[in-house]
């Protein structure tokens, strides 16, 4: 089989906005123990918008912060893909071609994908197939912004499980013929029966917003059948990320074995302990991210430049990056980081 051409990560960024909500008043919103929200859901802090941290504009100081770090002209950009969420400055609008300009990504086309907070795995996957299949683009940007916690009642005790979402950013900056930081191969599970488990009721085509319904709340997110969800979920969920992993380090010629770090998304505390437990993983190969709540795609990205930081990460680590979205998805994609040698060929 003949040598594919490579793909790596030129840098990454990352942004958060200054204000926090700390579990304690987490705690107090929703009339729970505080040593719930901290322990149990594993939320000490997350990051809230501030007045200017609208969701693409996030999304661009994420990616100038990437661009920067990769010592590029933004005008080398030959693809955007915003890679944020559909809850934005406007409704029915394209953030990828905005962030392009915010950027200067003057000569970049642009688009948005879409896979909650399963969007930056997928970016990945697209970014390194278009490349491949392109061979007029050489350069791509996955930025986005995330605030979906402005969609949270914390007195509807049937979100529970989404408390923990935040506000905040993260971009990459990927490039074919880069052989540090290689992306390798990518699984993606979905699974249409939980499509409805997690909706906001008005505001689509099926029920205009009113303002009856924003004085119900029908303008936030909401579980219609929580105890059924969660029954079904539940299990299937563990399972899903668990085979995500395993796929993906089996196409790229690794098993569970060879994992160094495991960049995952915020969940509550067991089940986060439950993935490594079941991976052989220990705590110190990968980052809970109690400090930061759940932000939405980009817990992955936090994660990988907390583990660099932290110096978790090293010269030739195998890290995989997992995380899902409601709807339901589970994704996950290995990187050799440094210059490590790939089985991939």
């Amino acid at each position: 089989m003949a040598t594919r051409e490579r793909i790596g990560i030129l840098a990454t960024g990352v942004y958060l906005p200054e204000r926090v909500m700390t579990g304690r008043e987490i705690a107090a919103a929703a009339g729970l123990p505080v040593e719930v929200v901290e322990k149990k859901m594993g939320i000490v802090q997350k990051p809230v918008p501030g007045d200017d941290d609208h969701t693409c504009e996030m999304g661009a100081r994420a990616a100038r912060r990437a661009i920067a770090g990769a010592g590029i002209d933004p005008e080398e950009i030959d693809v955007v893909v915003y890679v944020g969420e559909e809850y934005k400055e406007y409704p029915v609008w394209t953030a990828g071609i905005h962030l392009q300009r915010l950027v200067g990504a003057r000569r970049a086309w642009a688009f948005d994908v879409s896979q909650r907070c399963g969007t930056f795995i997928l970016g990945l996957k697209l970014a390194k197939d278009m490349m491949r299949a392109d061979p007029s683009v050489r350069t791509v940007l996955l930025a986005g912004g995330y605030r979906n916690v402005d969609l949270v009642d914390y007195r509807n005790e049937r979100t529970r499980f989404l408390f923990n979402l935040a506000a905040g950013a993260g971009a990459a900056i990927l490039r074919r013929g880069l052989s540090r930081n290689e992306v390798l191969e990518s699984h993606i599970i979905t699974d249409g029966s939980f499509s409805e488990d997690v909706v906001i009721r008005a505001g689509g085509t099926k029920k205009p917003l009113t303002p009856e319904g924003i004085a119900r709340g029908d303008h936030l997110l909401d579980v219609p059948d929580p105890r059924g969800m969660r029954r079904r979920l539940e299990e299937r969920s563990i399972r899903n990320f668990l085979e995500a992993i395993r796929q993906a380090l089996a196409k790229s010629g690794y098993t569970e074995r060879d994992i160094d770090y495991l960049g995952i998304l915020h969940m509550k505390r067991s089940a986060h302990e439950r993935v490594l437990e079941e991976l052989g993983l220990s705590g110190d190969q990968t980052i809970y991210l109690d400090h930061y709540g759940h932000i939405g795609q980009f817990d992955p990205v936090l994660s990988l430049e907390l583990g660099l930081r932290e110096k978790k990460i090293r010269e030739g680590d195998l890290v995989v990056l997992v995380s899902a979205g409601i709807g339901y998805a589970w994704g996950a994609t290995v990187i050799r980081w440094g210059e490590g040698t790939s089985k991939e060929g």
